[in-house]
């Protein structure tokens, strides 16, 4: 990409990223690799040696998403078959017998089912929630901090500077798990932490059609580490996938923007319904997180989160609803939403909604909650 004076915008930049130099002839982004081996003769030297090390469709993506999650700084990224395979890595290859270990109480809840397997291997464990910046006051001789926000899905929000400066000081490692917020929203790094994880499933690909995780750090050492363990596990991404998720980058502005937007419209029309209780979204001014979020955060996500009277009216609701898919993901083009307490997994009330908004019209998907809403009743 051609230098300027100034710093390129997060579009251009997104457009832009891990893509090739322009050459005669050839695609703008080159297409997946598709290989178990590569030849090697001799000495085994990179850069492509073997399928389970190294790809260069996951080069080009790898160096993407560094570009976004770390533009002003050199960071590594490694990618994953999946955001939990980026967060294992982590929580796995950093952390040994007798370590401790600091989860939010109110994570991803397949992050939290990690701490049964983390104690297996004599890893003490200690939970305290996002909101307030608990996880503070658990760091004595911690040796990780885990850290989400905002929260999935609760969507309360930490100050990231305040506890990895907390955390680092305690001698602990900080990785921020950033799905919800994309790297547009937030950069965990420039705050201070160490690892900044996410699932590509989400936002950042955006179009519900490839698992996909990954994992960025500004220190060489910590990326050598996880790296490893991704080879000795195998939990690599197929180039297609790598390749779509690519692809995608290009309209992630676009996207995140829309989406934004349409979230704070939602919620504003959510604020108007006495039936519809703990209307949450960290870009709306009376949210309880807003003052923290905005201090950190571009962007505020997709996600918008609210309690209906009960299971039986929640489930009436949704199943009302003409243009949203009832599905368990977020961060679509299309509109999505689902009753979490379906899964038992999480703290939240039998009629709570998490509804990730998409890139339709707003005004179409206010008017079909408010359909529903009314249906529900």
């Amino acid at each position: 990409m051609t230098e300027y004076e100034n710093a390129p915008g997060d579009s251009t930049r997104s457009v832009h990223a891990g893509r090739p130099e322009a050459r005669p002839h050839e695609p703008a982004l080159p297409g997946p690799v598709f290989a178990a081996h590569f030849h090697l003769p001799g000495d085994v030297s990179g850069p492509y040696t073997y399928g389970r090390d190294e790809n260069p469709t996951w080069t080009r993506l790898e160096e993407a998403i560094s570009a976004l999650e770390s533009p002003d700084a050199d960071a590594e990224t490694l990618v994953f078959s999946s955001g939990m395979g980026a967060i294992s890595s982590v929580l796995l290859s950093q952390v040994r017998t007798g370590d401790t270990v600091v989860l939010p109480s109110d994570c991803y809840q397949a992050t939290r089912s990690l701490r049964g397997r983390l104690e297996e291997y004599g890893v003490e464990v200690r939970l305290a929630p996002t909101a307030g910046d608990a996880q503070a006051e658990m760091l004595h001789g911690a040796k990780l901090l885990w850290i989400e926000t905002p929260s999935n899905p609760g969507l309360d929000v930490c100050d990231i500077r305040r506890l990895a400066d907390a955390a680092h000081a305690a001698g602990a490692l900080v990785a921020v798990d950033n799905t919800l917020a994309t790297p547009l929203g937030q950069r965990p790094l420039d705050l201070g932490a160490d690892f900044s994880v996410a699932s590509g499933t989400k936002a950042l690909s955006g179009h519900g059609d490839l698992l996909l995780g990954y994992v960025t750090t500004r220190r060489p050492e910590l990326a050598a580490q996880v790296r490893l363990w991704r080879k000795t596990v195998g939990a690599i991404p197929g180039p297609m996938e790598a390749w779509l998720a690519h692809r995608s980058l290009s309209t992630l502005a676009l996207r995140v923007d829309r989406q934004a937007a349409n979230a704070l419209a939602l919620t504003a029309a959510l604020l108007e319904r006495p039936e519809v209780t703990d209307v949450r979204h960290p870009g709306h001014p009376e949210d309880s997180a807003h003052a923290v979020a905005a201090a950190q955060m571009a962007r505020f996500g997709s996600v918008v989160s609210f309690t209906l009277p009960d299971k039986a009216h929640a489930e009436r609701f949704l199943s009302a609803l003409l243009l949203t898919t009832e599905a368990t993901s977020f961060g679509s083009v299309t509109s999505t939403a689902e009753r979490r307490a379906r899964w038992g997994g999480d703290a939240v009330p039998e009629g709570f909604v998490r509804f990730s908004v998409g890139v339709e019209d707003a005004a179409d998907i206010v008017r079909d909650v408010l359909h529903a809403l009314d249906a529900a009743k």
